[in-house]
């Protein structure tokens, strides 16, 4: 099980996937950087695929929540080479992809990162954050964006990790909301002015 109480009050099976939906500005990346650090104090790893912020902008935020340097933390960076940065480099930490609509390279980058930690390394649990998917679905359209959790999701379920996916509620219609709320095993709800709330399927 992942033990999220200390964020979330809830412990989720291995293979879990949630969704953290909310309007913007009510802490859904914080919250997912809470979890995850939470993982890699207890030696989880943690992959953290970002189309908002650059690399160094979230591994600037990760150290101010755990000392991150010797331990399994690695970053999928959409955004430095969409920002016309084309000589960065991929290392043993950051991962780039081309750009959020380059889903087929943020899939493999995740790919080669679970395979070192999980296949390579024997880290046996792994949390992986999305943030966020209201940038994937400001380039491309439902059908594509849902194709691509599907398998994501699942890749995600199939080495028990946990993933924790971002979406700015109010920034889509309803059948947008609904129709991948069908790919997450629990729904947590963030709002400007109570604390998250979790609703897992099984619940």
């Amino acid at each position: 099980m992942y033990d999220l109480t200390s964020t979330l009050g809830v412990t989720v099976e291995p293979g879990s996937n949630l969704l953290i939906r909310g309007p913007a500005l009510t802490g859904k990346r914080a919250l997912a950087l809470d979890v995850l650090a939470d993982g890699t104090t207890e030696g989880d790893g943690a992959i953290i695929v970002t189309t908002k912020d650059n690399a160094d902008r979230i591994l600037e935020d990760y150290t101010k929540r755990v000392s991150y340097q010797e331990r399994p933390v690695a970053v999928v960076d959409c955004v430095t080479r969409q920002q016309g940065v084309n000589d960065v480099r991929d290392d043993k930490r950051i991962k780039y992809a081309s750009s959020p609509v380059d889903m087929t390279g943020i899939g493999i980058k995740l790919s080669e990162f679970l395979q070192a930690f999980y296949g390579e390394r024997g880290i046996e649990r792994n949390r992986i954050m999305v943030h966020s998917l209201s940038t994937l679905l400001m380039y491309s359209d439902l059908q594509t964006v849902f194709r691509f959790l599907h398998v994501f999701t699942g890749r995600i379920q199939s080495v028990d990790a946990l993933g924790l996916f971002c979406i700015d509620s109010t920034s889509h219609d309803d059948q947008t909301m609904n129709t991948l709320a069908q790919l997450f095993d629990g729904i947590i709800t963030t709002s400007e002015d109570a604390e998250p709330t979790v609703r897992l399927a099984d619940s």
